[in-house]
């Protein structure tokens, strides 16, 4: 019988899955099922019967690393199970949970039968798992990456904080990969595309104009230091003309301006004083959220002493 899931066993992580599935399949040798039963974990079931998830995150697969694995499966076999659940609506047949990629290579290979491991997985533990392999195995690109967390939050309810522990990482870092999805086309095509990193879009993505920096850092094959220096003196030029219009007094005296380097130093951001007649503001300006994650770790750190 198809074995459940439950929340123990996603828990415990993908490779807990595929362990079961090897004890499993070793099971199998030794005493195979009945010619009625319905597969379970480690046995090899017709690749006709296996079908994908129109969920699945990744939805890039090169051609060249395709073929690649395919040859492999040639040569060796799939080497790692594939895991699927009873596909929904259709009896008999089932659905990708983690694998595709293998699945694919093993069509070409010309494959009759795949191995898997059968668990019942709702829908909420489907879209984890995917999330969480393709995660670990720095399968998808920054885009794929963050449709996927948004999947999570948008039709599963999950919080920005649960999606972090779910994928093992940190909050801040998920809330940067969404950000990503705010990013004009052309700016998203060249991280599709590999022309642009995640750090490269996170560094201009809160910039004036996103998409005239992101051809500049791709035509001069700019550094992510490089492109978050280029997005602060961009947002720079646009405080600038606002300061001219505003009421604030006259010019900054030599000690502002040099308390204004000092802080910048300090907190490697641009730092501005406004300063009426003794009373004003102290205005930091961030590019990303890590970078104010530090500002407010400093500021606890002090608070503490």
């Amino acid at each position: 019988m198809v074995e459940p899931a439950g929340r123990r066993g996603l828990g415990r992580g993908l490779s807990a899955l595929l362990d079961e599935g090897v004890v499993a399949e070793t099971v199998l040798r030794d005493s195979p099922p009945p010619d009625n039963a319905p597969p379970v974990a480690g046995q090899e079931i017709p690749i006709e019967l296996i079908r994908r998830n129109p969920d699945q995150p990744r939805r890039h697969f090169g051609e060249t690393e395709l073929e690649e694995l395919a040859d492999s499966i040639r040569q060796r076999g799939i080497l790692s199970p594939i895991l699927v659940r009873p596909a929904p609506g259709a009896p008999g047949e089932y659905q990708i949970v983690a694998g595709e990629r293998r699945w694919r290579a093993a069509q070409r290979a010309n494959l009759h039968t795949v191995p898997v491991i059968v668990r019942a997985l709702d829908d909420v533990e489907v879209a984890e798992i995917s999330i969480i392999e393709n995660v670990q195995r720095a399968d998808l690109n920054p885009l794929e990456e963050a449709l996927g967390y948004k999947t999570l939050i948008d039709q599963f309810h999950h919080t920005q904080d649960a999606v972090a522990k779910v994928v093992g990482k940190s909050r801040p870092h998920v809330a940067n990969a969404l950000r990503l999805l705010a990013l004009p086309e052309a700016v998203r095509d060249h991280l599709v595309g590999g022309r642009l990193s995640a750090g490269h879009a996170r560094a201009i993505a809160g910039a004036p104009d996103p998409t005239s920096l992101a051809q500049t850092i791709v035509k001069e094959g700019l550094s992510v230091r490089q492109a978050e220096d280029l997005a602060r003196r961009s947002v720079d030029k646009q405080i600038k003309p606002r300061k001219r219009v505003s009421k604030a007094p006259g010019r900054k005296d030599s000690d502002t301006h040099a308390l204004e380097q000092d802080l910048a130093d300090i907190l490697g951001l641009v730092v501005n004083i406004i300063d009426r007649n003794g009373a004003g503001e102290v205005r930091i300006s961030y590019m990303t959220l890590e970078q104010l994650d530090d500002i407010c770790r400093r500021l606890s750190s002090s608070a503490d002493v």
